[in-house]
């Protein structure tokens, strides 16, 4: 019973497959892999970026074009005159923003998905996972446009993929080990933490084990020598 209790450890995952499930599990303490945390951290920043990038311009363009053309309009006073202009520039911020928004937030964690799922599976982070990662983005979000569009799309992906990765290669050598050698390192220190609590727990249940047969051996002894 003790030893059922306390079973051996899971082995470490030695297919991409185990290590792309992996990616998705939660660990004792129910969280996510670190790997999935950055990933949607990376979309709502590129969110935000996205309807900073579509929303501004078209805030300055809307005030711009409010003014130039209500000149005729009758306002109650200059600060009227303000509140209107700027509420054009709102409506153009938050319509033009959000579609930018959504579109590079999508962009930005389909390429992050793909990414990371190739270092997972092939257990190492190189260029050319983040180059690949790029293309199938750039066709996924072009291959509504035909075969040009599909063309296009794997070039542009690729050709955003690939400093990317060098970026995110450079930032790894800084640290020391990329993001995939960290959670193999983190993964194999806690299998084999696992395993020696084990292996002492499974020494401490033969010991008891040995000592009360022992101890239930003593008195038939004792009623065979009185025999």
């Amino acid at each position: 019973g003790a030893q059922a209790g306390f079973g051996r450890p899971a082995p470490l995952p030695q297919t991409g497959w185990e290590r792309l499930r992996e990616l998705w599990r939660r660990d004792e303490q129910q969280q996510f892999p670190e790997e999935m945390v950055n990933i949607a951290k990376s979309a709502f920043t590129a969110g935000i970026v996205g309807w900073l990038y579509g929303g501004l311009p078209a805030f300055v363009s809307a005030r711009k074009a409010f003014i130039e053309s209500s000149h005729g309009e009758i306002f109650q006073n200059r600060a009227d005159a303000v509140q209107s202009a700027h509420r054009a520039g709102l409506r153009s911020f938050i319509r033009y923003g959000w579609r930018w928004s959504w579109r590079v937030a999508a962009f930005a964690t389909v390429f992050n998905v793909v990414s990371t799922g190739l270092s997972a599976y092939r257990d190492k982070t190189t260029i050319s996972n983040f180059a690949a990662a790029g293309a199938f983005t750039g066709a996924l979000f072009r291959m509504h446009l035909g075969l040009q569009g599909l063309a296009g799309g794997v070039m542009f992906g690729t050709a955003f993929g690939v400093p990317a990765g060098g970026l995110l290669m450079a930032m790894y050598g800084l640290a020391g080990e990329t993001l995939q050698e960290k959670r193999s390192r983190e993964r194999r220190e806690l299998y084999e933490q696992k395993l020696a609590e084990w292996q002492s727990r499974l020494s401490m249940t033969e010991i008891l084990g040995e000592t009360e047969s022992n101890a239930q051996g003593r008195p038939e002894m004792e009623r065979a020598r009185e025999l």
